[in-house]
């Protein structure tokens, strides 16, 4: 059971090296996998490379936009993510769709997955969040990436804070 500790130690340098982003803007703090309580190496966002749009953008106040978010396991090895992905427009926190599902999603070397954040575009200079960059984390993790975020403010719901936006779970092919 010697080989035990000195392949994770290679896995572990071997995460760290692949860890890339395609969005320089992102913050990208966690450069292996960690463990999740079930085993299974839980996929962190530096090990990730990450693609924000190409959006279909909300041409107006009022209407509604979607932004893909796509990830793409650049590890050496599988990984899992266990939930929902979370989403901050500014500093203000994103729900998730109410029928998105928190699913456990295995990603092979390679494999992308992705998510949609929903939105109403607000007016600018009304009763909106004039956002400029959005970060997101993926499920067991605290560590974020961040995005430019060129869509225009974002409409507020009834209580005058809360985004009216939402996100998914996370989608793979032949989902």
């Amino acid at each position: 059971m010697r080989a035990l500790p000195l392949a994770a130690a290679v896995l572990t340098a071997a995460l760290t090296l692949t860890a890339c982003s395609s969005d320089d803007s992102g913050d990208t703090k966690d450069k292996a996998a960690t463990s999740s309580a079930k085993g299974d190496t839980a996929c962190a966002i530096g090990a990730m490379t990450v693609r924000v749009g190409p959006a279909n953008a909300a041409p107006a106040a009022g209407d509604t936009g979607n932004v893909p978010v796509t990830i793409t396991n650049g590890s050496g090895a599988k990984c899992t993510l266990d939930g929902l992905p979370s989403v901050t427009l500014g500093t203000v926190a994103v729900e998730p769709d109410p029928s998105a599902k928190a699913t456990r999603t295995t990603l092979a070397k390679g494999a992308e997955t992705s998510f949609t954040l929903t939105y109403v575009m607000g007016e600018a200079g009304g009763d909106s969040l004039a956002v400029t960059e959005g970060r997101f984390s993926l499920p067991g993790s605290s560590d974020t990436h961040d995005f430019t975020w060129s869509y225009g403010d974002v409409a507020v719901r009834s209580d005058g804070k809360t985004p009216d936006a939402s996100v998914s779970g996370f989608q793979t092919s032949g989902d």
